[in-house]
């Protein structure tokens, strides 16, 4: 994972990992246009795990797990739609699958959120974010697991694979009106 190259509007770096996850693992995050804002991007943000254990537990059915997670903001007229987290499960799995990366034992939340500001946060108004949690235990080499990863937390936060260098026109996170 760590000789991995993304695309330039994803800035991925090496984090600390869970610790009593598994006896072995490496962790990343990643953040969309970053270099825009710092860490904290309004756009999206990810985060990877990778886990060993030679015990090979039994939920995982191997020695391998991965656990992802993706987050971004959407208009709030996007996070009612009632099919927005199979969309966000399914571009996971539509991910997996553009790489040819073989996996079992999936299992996963995607969780939208609506919110309104009130008092001293009335001036934000409304707001809607979309979050996906996963695991899996990847078959073959990790690299197109890593590769999937990157591109639904892009693809979460508005860039569709092949729109590298398109300039996005603002964040998603809008002033609330």
């Amino acid at each position: 994972m760590r000789a991995m190259t993304f695309r330039e509007d994803l800035t991925v770096r090496e984090i600390t990992a869970p610790a009593n996850l598994a006896p072995h693992a490496m962790a990343i995050a990643g953040d969309v246009r970053a270099e825009e804002h710092g860490v904290d991007s309004p756009y999206g943000t990810g985060r990877l795990v990778l886990l060993h254990d030679p015990d090979e537990p039994a939920p995982w059915d191997g020695p391998w797990r991965i656990v992802c997670f993706a987050q971004a903001p959407l208009e709030p007229d996007i996070g009612v739609d009632p099919l927005l987290a199979d969309v966000a499960w399914s571009w996971l799995t539509d991910a997996l699958a553009s790489r040819h990366a073989g996996f079992h034992s999936a299992s996963g939340t995607a969780t939208k959120t609506l919110s309104k500001g009130f008092g001293s946060l009335a001036a934000e108004g409304d707001g809607a974010q979309i979050e996906l949690r996963a695991s899996w235990s990847p078959e073959g080499a990790i690299a197109p697991h890593v590769e999937a990863w990157a591109e639904l937390v892009c693809m979460l936060a508005g860039l569709p694979p092949g729109s590298e260098g398109i300039a996005m026109l603002g964040s998603r996170r809008m002033a609330r009106d």
